[in-house]
């Protein structure tokens, strides 16, 4: 049996007009990242990465969900984030292995704040 993965933008249930919830921004090294990936900023760099809860440089706080699966080599790379006015369905969100719903709960906040809400699948 197959499964097939999420495609691009599939966790949208709606963003604002002309692309003004999406950002272009510059991920970090070595990652392989889904769709629907919540990610978050290191302070010192600016640089993307996926949410870290046990963080302490920045990607402890949601920043924001990749618009399209990423995979980086060592130098990096450019890519699509989901940064502000849009919804998101909750279940197709792709979360970091051991979050805890706390955790998980405070990450949903910080998307709230940049005016990304999750909704109920």
């Amino acid at each position: 049996m197959k499964t097939e993965g999420m495609h691009t933008g599939e966790f949208l249930v709606s963003e604002g007009n002309n692309s003004i919830s999406r950002e272009q921004v510059t991920f970090g090294a070595n990652l392989d990242m889904e769709p629907g990936t919540v990610v978050a900023k290191v302070t010192a760099t600016g640089v993307y990465m996926p949410l870290n809860p046990a963080g302490a440089d920045g990607t402890e706080m949601a920043a924001g969900v990749l618009y399209a699966g990423k995979v980086t080599d060592a130098s990096g790379g450019d890519g699509v984030i989901i940064a502000r006015l849009a919804e998101v369905v909750d279940s197709m969100l792709v979360w970091p292995a051991g979050i805890t719903a706390e955790e998980q709960a405070a990450a949903v906040g910080e998307l709230a704040g940049l005016d990304i809400i999750t909704r109920n699948s």
